[in-house]
C-alpha cells in the first residue's frame, strides 16, 4: 500500500500511522492510537519497576568471643536480610591478641553458614581483610530453599472420638419393678401349678 493511501486510511478512522519496523523492505507500519499506545507502555514500565527489588548489601558484625544470646540476635538479623533478598556480609573483628587465633573466627562463621543454610549460601568464602575475617552470603532461590520445620501440633487440637465415649451405656437409674403377690399367683395358674385343697367344710 502506498504511503498516501495508508495515511488516508488512518485519517478516516481518526488513528495514527506508526512505523513499526523501518529497516524492513518494505517498511512495516501499523494503524493505531499512538497516544493510547504510549500510555499503556508507560503503565507497563511503572508496574515492572514496582515489582523490581533492588539488592542491598547488609553487614552483620561479630566478635570471636560473642555470647550465645548476642550470636542468636545477630544471626536472626542476617536471616531477615536474606529473606528480603539482600546480600549479607558477616564480619568478625579481632582485637589485640585475638588476631593470633583466627581459627576461632572461622569456627564462628562455619556455625553461621550452618544456621542460615536454609535461606542463603556462600558467595565469597571467609577470608582475612586486615584485622577482620569477612564472609559474604547471598539469598538462596525460593525453589532451592530447604523446607522449614514446623512445630509439632498441640495435643488435643484434633478431636478424636473414643469408642467408650461414642457408645451410649444403658441407664441404670430406673429400678426394676418387683412382681406383686397377685401377679405371682396368676403366673402359677398359667404354668399349671397344683391347686391347694380347700379347708372349708
Amino acid at each position: 500500500m502506498a504511503i498516501r493511501e495508508a495515511l488516508a486510511y488512518a485519517q478516516e478512522r481518526q488513528l495514527d500511522l506508526v512505523e513499526v519496523s523501518p529497516t524492513a523492505k518494505p517498511p512495516v507500519c501499523r494503524v493505531m492510537d499512538f497516544g493510547k499506545f504510549k500510555y499503556e507502555q508507560n503503565k507497563k514500565q511503572q508496574k515492572a519497576k514496582r515489582k523490581q527489588h533492588v539488592t542491598h548489601l547488609k553487614e552483620v558484625k561479630l566478635r570471636p568471643k560473642i555470647e550465645e544470646h548476642d550470636y542468636r540476635f545477630k544471626v536472626e538479623h542476617g536471616r531477615r536480610f536474606l529473606e528480603l533478598h539482600d546480600k549479607v556480609k558477616f564480619t568478625v573483628t579481632f582485637r589485640g591478641r585475638e588476631l593470633a587465633h583466627p581459627e576461632a573466627g572461622h569456627r564462628l562463621l562455619e556455625k553461621v553458614i550452618k544456621d542460615l543454610e536454609g535461606v542463603g549460601h556462600v558467595e565469597i568464602p571467609a577470608r582475612m581483610e586486615g584485622r577482620s575475617l569477612v564472609l559474604l552470603m547471598v539469598p538462596r532461590p525460593l525453589a532451592g530453599r530447604a523446607p522449614e520445620k514446623k512445630p509439632a501440633g498441640v495435643a488435643g487440637s484434633t478431636k478424636q472420638s473414643s469408642a467408650s465415649g461414642s457408645a451410649k451405656q444403658p441407664s441404670s437409674g430406673g429400678s426394676a419393678k418387683q412382681p406383686s403377690a397377685a401377679g405371682l399367683a396368676k403366673q402359677n395358674v398359667a404354668a399349671g401349678a397344683p391347686k391347694q385343697p380347700s379347708t372349708k367344710p
